[in-house]
């Protein structure tokens, strides 16, 4: 009997991703840092904490989990133990992905259409705070899944491989956990981007067309404003484009594997 469709696609998927995204986001890590992009501070913080993170779930969700069962098997990693820690840590460095991509949306919604709070808000050290607390609560909202798993099997005492515990489908408690899951990653997050986006898109859309009233007549030149704004624009974009793009096939690739490898 075959393997299902999904094993084929994600033998190729996965080794991809990685071969790519580990040298991308160390790039990134190193040009952004070295803040000669003409970026804020601010914005530097955040780029640079997006690409940590995507770097550690390229590592840690890809390479150690994905590639290690598709073809190494390093049998230290598939201790129960371990595999257990190893969950945590991709749901974390998942989480820390995703509402820093959520942080950084806010922080250019409040920059582009918030005058008055963007001089006390959209600062180096806001950034650093909001680094630190997205890193911290992502830590310790994904503690739960160590407790969730039991090993598959017991060799000479050793336990071996993770599954989930029989009570995680039966237990209300563990239930609502995964409703809270499934809500705060990726369906809060998800909605949390089109809506800044979509009001960062209509405030710059409403104050491009009062400059331009405001200019007629004016000598035929760009407005510096106007093309700061497009700049930040096509930032946003970029950078939601790319989260929903790797997310939404990652998830798929997640589910139907779980349900049928």
């Amino acid at each position: 009997m075959g393997y299902p469709a999904i094993f084929y696609i994600v033998r190729i998927y996965y080794p991809v991703l990685a071969a790519l995204g580990i040298p991308v986001n160390i790039m990134g890590i190193v040009i952004v840092s070295r803040g000669k992009c003409g970026l804020s501070k601010c914005i530097t913080r955040y780029l640079v904490g997006m690409a940590t993170a995507d770097l550690m779930v390229v590592v840690v969700v890809v390479v150690l989990e994905q590639i290690n069962y598709l073809y190494t098997y390093t049998r230290f990693l598939h201790m129960t133990p371990v595999c257990a820690v190893t969950s945590v840590l991709g749901s974390a460095t998942i989480d820390c992905s995703v509402w820093l991509t959520v942080s950084f949306t806010f922080d250019r919604f409040i920059a582009i259409s918030c005058q008055k709070l963007r001089e006390r808000y959209c600062r180096e050290r806001t950034a650093a705070v909001v680094t630190v607390t997205v890193v911290a609560v992502s830590g310790a909202r994904c503690v739960p899944f160590y407790f969730m798993m039991e090993p598959k099997i017991i060799i000479v005492g050793v336990p071996w491989n993770c599954e989930l515990k029989a009570e995680y489908f039966t237990s209300p408690a563990w239930k609502a956990f995964e409703i809270f899951d499934s809500i705060f990653t990726p369906l809060l997050p998800i909605g949390l981007i089109f809506l800044f986006n979509g009001l960062t898109i209509r405030h710059i859309v409403r104050a491009n067309k009062v400059r331009r009233e405001l200019r007629k007549g004016s000598e035929k030149q760009e407005d510096p404003e106007i093309k700061h704004r497009r700049r930040s624009l096509v930032l946003l974009f970029c950078l939601s484009a790319n989260f929903t793009l790797l997310w939404i096939p990652s998830r798929i690739f997640h589910e139907l594997a779980n349900g049928q490898l």
